[in-house]
């Protein structure tokens, strides 16, 4: 089920290794939690989602697909220490089509930084202004880069997300 990107290929532009530990924050429905989960088959994936609907969604697919590594948490990832995993543990976060959703994109930057490791980095997708549909409040590419530069991110590259989405990998310095 993609909606204009593909998180298979947006996921292969992080170079993950089999023992990574990584975070999907905001993990909606899981389907990049469960992709994560067979990447990195010896890691470990936390799927941090707020809406406890897609708490029970989430474990159906991590059940159907006989993962062992994934983790579903019950967070918040607009409150620091809200995604309930410990400072500098993880590799890599996924953020894909969340920051156009987030009310404080302050401290969602500042949970993201709190839980990464040194040099770890931040696979960011959204949706492109081009695509927006009426009533989001899309974030600008360019914003979003500044967003996380200003709070200690360097930007590493921009990545095709398709055509309705920009995609960018930033690194915590």
């Amino acid at each position: 089920m993609r909606v204009f990107t593909d998180p298979l290929k947006n996921l292969k532009t992080l170079g993950l290794q089999e023992g990574s530990i990584v975070a999907d924050l905001g993990a909606g429905t899981g389907y990049y939690s469960v992709l994560l989960g067979k990447i990195v088959p010896r890691g470990k994936v936390y799927a941090v989602e707020l809406q406890k609907d897609f708490l029970d969604t989430i474990q159906s697919k991590v059940k159907e697909a006989h993962l062992g590594n994934v983790e579903i948490i019950w967070g918040n990832v607009e409150k620091i220490g809200g995604t309930k995993i410990g400072d500098s543990v993880i590799d890599a976060v996924i953020a894909s089509n969340i920051l156009f959703q987030v009310e404080d994109r302050e401290n969602f930057i500042l949970e993201t930084k709190r839980i990464l490791r040194p040099k770890g980095k931040v696979l960011l997708i959204d949706w492109s202004e081009v695509s927006a549909i009426t009533g989001m409040r899309v974030v600008p590419k360019q914003k979003a880069r500044e967003m996380f530069e200003k709070k200690g991110f360097t930007w590493e590259r921009e990545i095709d997300a398709g055509s309705h989405h920009y995609g960018m990998i930033l690194m915590k310095d």
